[in-house]
């Protein structure tokens, strides 16, 4: 048999940075780095948790999706359940003006496998009282929103794929009445956050990997020639996003194990790792959110390689956080 045997120099080998199935791309690397740090364990099992956000009162809210439910964290990190209804499978929450929390759903499972139908609900700050603000019968299905200060809100459609572009962005207006196409034929819809201004729209492309900006020439319109694509991340895929005070955006990218933060033109400055990201532990980082009035900032994830449950972290942002219902 023919020997082949190639010299030491042409023998392709991992660097310690490339081994794990998340590798930091090497144009990130020489970013500002910060890694978070765990704060609360929310079960052993790989619990999906998405949609943090600040009440008025310092709890933290967040959903279980596939266990429908909505929870609440107190400052003492007390976990209770607010409200519980599996088939909705909460995926985002807003706090609004009078203290509800309207919560985002990508709706039941069909028999293709597909979120089908979803919602938003609004409850009471205490979990009771339910009403939909969205019904089913519209044809969403809603992975997240955030409030204008005119009271309305944007959400995203998580619908389609890579060939696909079925998703999209909407505003739905204050009276909760009309819904206005944003961004249509987007391939699975996903973050979406407002500047502090209400000048600029965020949103994420799940299955394409792109940030989109679009800036505002009012509530749900978008400015002549305001709409770009800053950035497209490499690997899988950006998730829920939020904005600090000065307008940075903090982008989740799911399977990677960390947070991407843009300057408000859609520049990347920095990234906050979670640790034993480079284990293949908790890749699955899909959601955060800031402390009003701190740079403190809390990331949900969970780790479905190595089976270390689901996890709170926390870290420290470029600037501090703002209350979203301050908007309204």
């Amino acid at each position: 048999m023919l020997k082949i045997q190639p010299s030491e120099g042409s023998m392709l080998s991992h660097l310690d940075s490339t081994r794990c199935l998340a590798p930091i791309p090497f144009g990130e690397r020489d970013l500002p780095t910060a890694t978070a740090e765990p704060y609360f364990k929310v079960g052993d099992s790989s619990v999906a948790l998405e949609g943090p956000a600040f009440d008025r009162n310092g709890n933290l809210l967040f959903v279980d999706v596939y266990g429908g439910r909505v929870l609440r964290l107190s400052p003492g990190r007390e976990l209770t359940t607010l409200y519980v209804e599996k088939d909705l499978h909460p995926a985002g929450i807003a706090i609004h003006k009078d203290g509800r929390i309207f919560v985002a759903c990508v709706g039941p499972i069909n028999s293709a496998g597909q979120f089908d139908a979803g919602s938003v609900i609004a409850l009471d700050a205490d979990g009771s009282n339910r009403q939909t603000i969205v019904s089913p019968d519209a044809g969403y299905v809603i992975d997240d929103m955030v409030f204008d200060r005119e009271g309305g809100f944007y959400f995203t459609d998580f619908r389609g794929s890579t060939t696909e572009a079925v998703g999209g962005l909407f505003y739905v207006a204050p009276d909760h009445r009309t819904i206005s196409p944003v961004l249509p034929g987007m391939c699975a819809a996903n973050g979406v956050a407002l500047s502090p201004d209400d000048k600029v729209v965020w949103a994420t492309e799940y299955c394409v990997n792109r940030l989109h900006r679009v800036e505002l020439a009012s509530p749900g319109v978008r400015a002549r020639g305001g709409v770009s694509v800053p950035y497209t991340f490499a690997g899988r895929a950006p998730d829920s996003m939020r904005t600090d005070a000065d307008g940075n955006v903090y982008v989740a990218l799911n399977w990677q194990g960390r947070v991407m933060v843009h300057s408000p033109f859609g520049i990347p400055i920095g990234q906050i790792l979670l640790p034993g990201r480079e284990e293949n532990k908790y890749l699955k980082s899909t959601s955060l959110a800031l402390v009003p009035g701190s740079r403190d900032l809390v990331i949900v994830a969970r780790d479905v390689v190595r089976g270390e449950g689901a996890m709170i972290f926390t870290a420290r942002g470029m600037a501090p956080g703002f209350p979203m219902f301050s908007h309204q």
